[in-house]
């Protein structure tokens, strides 16, 4: 006959609990670790596995060998950054990409990143690209120092004081112009009409992004200069609607010209002001062949206003797909001169220590498949400025034509 031996059973539950806890601590340690391995096992997929077949063929040893050396060897070891060593490895790796969007950037850099998108700096107030493998500048910003010396979208930056910019990454050229307010900045800037570089001079400032500015013309016409897809672009854009129908103006010109790009969704966003929901805004193309649709979100408010988009070599980015969108969709007529052709997506990615990654991860495209990136949009109706010598300040051929396409629709 079986006995019940309470203490008995008592232990053995105990020692049952205890092993079970054990048990799943282990396997949550595992699993915590495995999570939370180094990056470098998570790079090469090691873990009892073989790495892929593309790893196999690099010897990721080589770098320790190299940096053992420069570590043993190096004359000068005050010199010996370990950090910066770091920092300077992963720029190179990137840098071994070609892509001039795709970087990697220090705190310090990635802090300015940050307040150029929130629309607030110190520098000359210019932003630049790589165009033909070349720093350019995209778009000089509205009353900014680099718009009263004279800089102008398209200009090539060949030397930032005594600094060649030939194979010069567009990070490092950025650090350089930028500086503290009342500081000096020389520019040696090559444009196709001049007969040879001029030399630039600029005092440094205080940069404050104004992402729109609006102005009521003659003949019911209503004029929105959107300068920057920034963080706040799409609350002040809401604005500016409100301000159109408030004015009783019927017509409407969006001047999209030297607005550099911004974020993709504040364009998005924008152009839901002109769109219906079911209406494609952009396109995603990433390097698997497959895309992501942006839909407008259907305000809808000036979806039948007539209207044309301005338009030239300083649009760029996010204005080249709010311009592609208007006029695949809606027959929307672009005017000026062929857009900056800056049609890659980037993904920041926040870093540990401060630093951050901005990567290419998919090039955009307009709702009927155009692409952007390399070939800019051709306006619908062209306006070449004169030449710089013959230019008059008071006079504005783009919007003039903008203004005279309109009076007839």
């Amino acid at each position: 006959m079986l006995t019940f031996n309470k203490k008995s059973y008592t232990k053995l539950l105990i020692i049952f609990v205890a092993l079970f806890i054990l048990g799943a601590s282990f396997l949550g340690g595992a699993f915590f670790g495995y999570k939370n391995r180094p990056a470098m096992e998570r790079v090469l997929n090691v873990m009892g596995q073989n790495p892929p077949p593309a790893y196999q063929t690099v010897d990721f040893n080589l770098f320790w060998d190299v940096w053992s050396r420069v570590e043993d060897k190096f004359v000068d070891k005050s010199k010996i950054d370990r950090k910066n060593m770091v920092y300077g490895a992963i720029s190179g790796l990137v840098a071994s990409l070609k892509d001039p969007y795709t970087e990697f950037m220090p705190p310090v850099q990635s802090k300015q990143f940050q307040e150029d998108v929130r629309g607030f700096f110190e520098g000359i107030g210019a932003e630049i690209g790589v165009r033909k493998g070349l720093i350019t500048i995209i778009s000089p910003l509205k009353d900014s120092p680099a718009e009263r010396v004279g800089l102008k979208a398209g200009d090539k930056i060949l030397k930032i004081n005594d600094t060649s910019t030939a194979n010069l990454m567009l990070d490092e050229a950025v650090r350089l112009i930028r500086g503290p307010k009342g500081t000096e900045v020389t520019l040696i800037i090559a444009r196709d009409s001049f007969d040879k570089t001029k030399e630039f001079k600029i005092i440094r400032d205080t940069i404050k992004v104004f992402a729109l500015t609006t102005e009521k013309k003659s003949d019911g016409i209503f004029v929105i200069k959107l300068n920057h897809f920034s963080e706040n672009a799409g609350f002040e854009f809401r604005k500016a609607v409100q301000e159109f129908y408030l004015s009783n103006s019927k017509k409407l010109i969006l001047d999209l010209r030297n607005n550099p790009g911004g974020y993709l969704m504040v364009a998005v966003d924008i152009a839901g002001w002109f769109l219906s929901s079911t209406e494609i805004v952009a396109r995603e193309r990433f390097a698997d062949g497959s895309e992501e649709v942006y839909r407008s979100k259907g305000y809808r408010l000036l979806q039948d206003v007539p209207m044309v988009v301005l338009i030239n070599e300083g649009s760029a980015s996010a204005s080249e797909i709010v311009a592609g969108a208007l006029r695949d969709i809606r027959g929307v007529k672009l005017i000026g001169t062929k857009t900056f052709g800056k049609g890659s997506v980037q993904e920041v990615v926040a870093l540990s220590d401060g630093s951050s990654l901005k990567v290419t991860i998919a090039k955009w495209l307009t709702p009927k498949g155009t692409e952007i990136n390399g070939t800019g949009l051709e306006p619908d109706i062209k306006v070449e400025p004169p030449k710089e010598e013959e230019q008059d300040p008071k006079k504005d051929l783009i919007m003039d034509k903008g203004i005279e396409v309109l009076r007839g629709l």
